[in-house]
This record gives structure tokens, C-alpha cells and sequence, in this order.
């Protein structure tokens, strides 16, 4: 590109900018237009792109952390996940937690800076006994002043309600990627069951935070068409997981998304999704490595903190300290 398609694309990328701070929205050709940037009018982009995040969010950062509750023997056949039976990762296997210990790390995350905390189970969906535990660990957890979430698989509207009652305040439940590409990742259950758990989750007034994972071999179209199902969604809070390729999973052997590339998605559905939190989480610092830090610049305004689930994380200490560096406060200590 030559220095005058350079200031073209700076131009264009700002009044892209203006128009969504005025209220509009972008169209799928302009979305293609913002991952079009080259290395050279990244900056642009950020600039940009950080507009838009600080519109949103101000000065805060948001940190939410996790507790891998039940791990591994999952029935799915998700391509990029250590925890199912079909893959030949090496994960641990244990049932649900005891209520006591997912509370008390619900309270370490608090300590931590932390608002949310989510309980996070692995299979396909919980079982009656595992609900009836989960619900009761939520309500321990509200008391506590964090704010609850679950990740629980495929759920009923009568098993959602259940939870809202106890007092969940969000369910999450990622899409992963677009229609289209889902197949590619898994087989034993589709696109359109994600789909109508955010459906009933949205119904009885549940906050819902969906998104995916990038890197699997998804294109930017992929890419654009599942912002595009999370803004039609409504969703108000979209993780974004960069993939680990883990050995003994289908996806062991990839490489790595370049630095720039996960930046740029990061950028794309600030600009797509402005109103909603952009939440940083699996593979952050492994794909990010020292351009990690950038995060914020590129549109992010949340991340998740400590171990996830069967990789490692970053501390609370580390994040904490990452958020008053580049001048931000951690909600949690409002």
C-alpha cells in the first residue's frame, strides 16, 4: 500500500468510527474493509478502535474469572477441546466440585479484584442432581457481592428459569464461530442448539455472554458473519478465546494466529458489537506474547483472569496491574 492509500484508509476508518458513535451501524462490506488494514494503518484501526471502547466503558475494565467445576468426559466431539471423550488429551476427570470449594474460590477471585465468577462444567449439559448443587452455589456466590454466571451446556427453558431464581445473572454459551464453519469443529450437536439456549436465556431476561474461538481455520468471513449472529443475538458480552492447539485434540498442530491477526479480530467486534463488553480470555498471552498489552488500544474493555480450563491463565496480581499501568481502573475496586 502506498502512503496515500494509507491516509485513505485512515480517513475512511474514522468516519466508520464517527458513524457508529452517532448511532449507526456498520454493514458485512464495511466489517471486510476494517480487517483489510495492513501493518502499517494498524495504529489507525486502534486508534479507532479504542474510541469506541472508551465510549462504552470509560475507564473501567472489567475482570470475571472461572472455575472448571466438572472437567473432561465430555460425550461431544468438539475438535478444539482437551476435555472431550473422543479426543486423546491428557486432562483430569473428576465430577462437580463440593459447593464449599467452588465458593471458596468464588471468594479468592473477589479478594482478587474481581466482580464476576463463573461455575463452568463440562459434558454436553449438567444433570437434575448437578443443577440442583450448581443453584445452590450461586446463591452462596451472590452473597458473597459477586456477580454469578454458569456455563452448563445445552439447557431448558424450565432449567434457565431455575437458575435465574437461585440467582444466576448471566449464562454463558459460546457460539464458537459462524454457522457455516461449525460443522467443521463438531458433529454431535449443531449450531442451532447453541443457538436457542441464548434464545431462551435472553427470553426470561437473563444477561448471556456468548463468542467463540479463533484460530481453528475459520476465515474472515467466518469471522464476520458470527459478530454479525452475536449482534442479532443481543448477547451483551462476547469472549474471545484465541486457540491452544492442545495435543490429542483434531486442531494439535496449528500454528499459532499471528499477534497482528488476533489484534484485528479483537478491533472487528468492537466496531461491529460497540455497545457490548469485548471480553479477552483463552490463549491471551500465547498468541498475544508481547503485544499483549495492546489489548485495551484494540477495543477490549474486559478480560478473563486466572487458569481457565485446561490451560493456564494469568494472575489477578499480574492483571491488576496491567489495568492501572495503562492508566484504567478495575471495576472491582470502584
Amino acid at each position: 500500500m502506498t502512503l496515500e492509500s494509507d491516509i485513505s484508509y485512515n480517513r475512511r476508518i474514522n468516519k466508520l468510527k464517527e458513524r457508529i458513535l452517532s448511532g449507526s451501524k456498520i454493514t458485512k462490506e464495511e466489517a471486510f474493509f476494517i480487517v483489510n488494514s495492513h501493518n502499517l494503518t494498524l495504529l489507525d484501526l486502534f486508534s479507532a478502535s479504542n474510541s469506541l471502547r472508551a465510549n462504552y466503558s470509560a475507564e473501567f475494565i472489567e475482570l470475571c474469572a472461572i472455575i472448571n467445576a466438572k472437567s473432561g468426559a465430555c460425550s461431544e466431539d468438539c475438535s478444539y477441546c482437551a476435555q472431550s471423550s473422543k479426543n486423546k488429551a491428557k486432562v483430569n476427570i473428576y465430577p462437580l466440585m463440593k459447593r464449599e470449594l467452588i465458593v471458596e474460590k468464588a471468594l479468592e477471585a473477589k479478594e482478587g479484584g474481581v466482580s464476576r465468577f463463573s461455575i463452568v462444567t463440562s459434558g454436553k449439559k449438567i444433570n437434575r442432581y448437578e443443577l440442583q448443587e450448581v443453584a445452590k452455589a450461586i446463591k452462596d456466590i451472590r452473597i458473597l457481592g459477586l456477580k454469578p454466571c454458569a456455563s452448563l451446556g445445552i439447557l431448558s427453558l424450565d432449567e434457565l428459569i431455575f437458575l435465574k431464581e437461585s440467582g444466576l445473572y448471566r449464562y454463558h454459551h459460546n457460539i464458537e464461530t459462524s454457522e457455516k464453519f461449525y460443522p467443521k469443529i463438531c458433529t454431535t450437536h449443531t449450531y442451532a442448539e447453541r443457538v436457542k439456549t441464548i434464545e431462551f436465556a435472553k427470553s426470561i431476561g437473563l444477561s448471556v455472554c456468548s463468542g467463540g474461538i479463533f484460530g481453528m481455520g475459520e476465515s474472515w468471513e467466518d469471522r464476520i458473519e458470527m459478530a454479525f449472529a452475536l449482534k442479532e443475538l443481543n448477547v451483551d458480552s462476547v469472549p474471545i478465546n484465541f486457540l491452544i492447539p492442545i495435543e490429542g485434540t483434531p486442531l494439535y498442530g496449528r500454528e499459532l494466529l499471528h499477534p497482528f491477526e488476533a489484534l484485528k479480530v479483537i478491533s472487528l467486534f468492537r466496531f461491529i458489537l460497540p455497545d457490548k463488553s469485548i471480553r479477552i480470555c483463552g490463549g491471551r498471552m500465547q498468541v498475544l506474547k508481547e503485544f499483549h498489552s495492546l489489548i485495551f488500544m484494540a477495543g477490549a474493555d474486559s478480560v478473563m483472569t486466572g487458569n481457565y480450563l485446561t490451560t493456564t491463565g494469568v494472575s489477578y496480581e499480574k492483571d491488576i496491574a496491567l489495568i492501572r499501568l495503562h492508566g484504567f481502573i478495575p471495576e472491582g475496586f470502584k
